[in-house]
């Protein structure tokens, strides 16, 4: 009998699960032996695919679900559908957003409602339903912020307002979520390009502009994961900046 089947096993929500950051941390969070909920909006093929390779490593340690975070309705029926899978929750990985531009003079409802509802408002009604299992199990909540809280890019006044929301809300959980619950940040800097084209001399310039000189890597994203569920045992409400120095 493995290791992992011996001890008692551990189950992790991640939400924005199927495709890059939050396919990379929901591989490794795996790997370290837990049973992963991927929770996906429209990329259902690629949710299947990595639910498909978890499985194939570790039979009935992944699942698939779908749910627009953007509605309370939907954000409570994850974490039951969730619940009712693992039982439990002892991590969950706010890592879904929505990043777009909304220049001044364009912003719409939608978009407010959109890049509100994925960065800030879904975060806060998962967590609160997924609260009372932390709670029970000394759990783990991780929310995904942005280095550029400090410093907003041009045209992103909506996503920039959200992302700092959520880093507040991440300090408002460890407060009020304490002493069972540790709740903590990662701020990604140049990790992944956005989705889309970025001529080269913009990415010339991004990297121009970080002390390391050159982009990141979603394993380094994982590794800070891994660094906060398994060796920070007394480390709760912090923002910690995986930028290359971006942020100095």
């Amino acid at each position: 009998m493995s290791a992992i089947k011996e001890k008692k096993i551990k189950y992790a929500l991640i939400t924005g699960a199927a495709k890059r950051i939050g396919a990379s941390i929901s591989r490794n969070i795996h790997q370290a032996g837990y049973n992963v909920g991927i929770h996906y909006h429209s990329s259902k093929k690629d949710a299947k695919n990595l639910c498909d390779e978890l499985n194939a490593e570790r039979a009935g340690s992944a699942q698939i679900f779908k749910a627009d975070i953007t509605h309370i309705s939907d954000a409570k029926t994850l974490v039951n559908s969730f619940l009712k899978w693992g039982g439990k929750v002892d991590l969950l990985i706010n890592n879904a957003s929505s990043f777009y531009p909304t220049p001044i003079g364009d912003i719409t409802e939608e978009n407010w409602n959109d890049l509100i509802g994925t960065n800030l408002k879904g975060p806060l009604f998962i967590s609160q339903e997924a609260s009372a299992s932390l709670r029970k199990n000394k759990g783990s909540i991780i929310n995904l912020v942005d280095i550029h809280i400090k410093s907003p890019p041009k045209d992103h006044a909506v996503y920039i307002v959200a992302k700092a929301g959520l880093e507040i809300l991440t300090r408002s959980l460890a407060r009020d979520l304490a002493p069972e619950v540790r709740v903590n940040g990662i701020s990604p800097g140049a990790i992944l390009w956005p989705e889309g084209n970025l001529d080269k001399a913009t990415k010339d310039k991004i990297l121009n502009s970080v002390p390391l000189k050159r982009k990141g890597d979603p394993q380094d994203i994982s590794d800070c994961v891994l660094f906060l569920i398994n060796s920070a045992g007394y480390i709760s409400g912090q923002i910690i900046s995986v930028d290359g120095g971006k942020s100095i």
